[in-house]
């Protein structure tokens, strides 16, 4: 882990401070919907990817749907047939806590930033029981990088060079958990022009929710200093690892959903000299 890092979240914007040598790079591992307590959850795959974001030393974001949680007194949805054994005694809320603790434990050191979706704000709302919160309590005494973020927010990674004495650049991330349907013809592309217009700042803009996945650049041209530049935008979707039209039956199945994409992203991000200048890049990579 480097140990050139800081990081904490002031009104909704977490910031990560980087210390970066020449040839050197942080990467993050960009996730949403894991619905890891599902039985159409692929643990598999996401614990492959968080064993590789150990290999690649990097850090992880998490903006929610983290606990599928459709077991709860008050949900229409919940079927006995589909809870995991480990959930099948005690408090239901309490051991979907303990269970993501013990799951997500190995991997605190690493954890960066931690936010709701849909299925906790449901439960926080219903239930009087905060999923997000008592798993960010949990863990933080083993995760000193950890912040806990909103529904929508903003990730900013300053980077620095020589003991953070040369501030080099930033990248900046707006996310938002997501809204809306499945969109099963347009896969939420659509919702990039609006969101490109909400997050004027931002390089990337990430959302998830839907259980698509794409990467499209917006280009822009933009007046800086009296100069015309051109730049670009991009919007990334992470599908996340709950896949539940495969079994042939079931909710997902009867409403008629789509098969759904899983995986996460890779976020790379390094500096260049260009001149007297640094300038801070970035690359994304599908984790599949």
């Amino acid at each position: 882990m480097n140990a050139r890092l800081g990081a904490k979240t002031t009104a909704g914007v977490t910031v990560v401070e980087i210390d970066l040598k020449a040839n050197e790079c942080q990467q993050f591992l960009l996730r949403s919907d894991a619905h890891h307590d599902s039985t159409s959850a692929d643990q598999a795959m996401e614990e492959r990817h968080l064993k590789e974001a150990v290999a690649r030393d990097a850090l992880i974001c998490d903006i929610g749907d983290l606990f599928d949680c459709m077991n709860g007194r008050y949900d229409k949805r919940a079927d006995r047939e589909h809870l995991r054994p480990e959930y099948q005694h005690g408090p239901y809320m309490n051991r979907l806590v303990d269970v993501a603790y013990e799951r997500y434990r190995p991997y605190a050191d690493r954890w960066l930033l931690m936010s709701p979706g849909n299925h906790e704000t449901a439960v926080a709302k219903h239930n009087d029981f905060d999923l997000t919160q008592q798993l960010y309590s949990r863990l933080k005494p083993h995760a000193p990088l950890l912040n806990l973020g909103k529904y929508q927010g903003f990730l900013r990674i300053h980077c620095t060079r020589v003991n953070r004495t040369v501030r080099c650049g930033s990248a900046t991330i707006a996310y938002h958990h997501g809204f809306g349907g499945s969109a099963p013809v347009t896969r939420g592309v659509i919702q990039t022009n609006r969101m490109a217009i909400s997050y004027p700042d931002a390089d990337i803009v990430w959302s998830g929710h839907t259980h698509t996945e794409f990467y499209l650049s917006i280009a822009r041209l933009r007046l800086i200093q009296d100069a015309i530049k051109r730049d670009e935008q991009i919007h990334i979707r992470s599908p996340g690892y709950k896949e539940d039209t495969s079994h042939g039956s079931g909710w997902a199945v009867e409403k008629g959903f789509m098969p759904q994409s899983l995986g996460a992203w890779w976020l790379k991000v390094w500096i260049e000299c260009e001149g007297r200048n640094y300038i801070v890049r970035h690359s994304l990579e599908a984790a599949k």
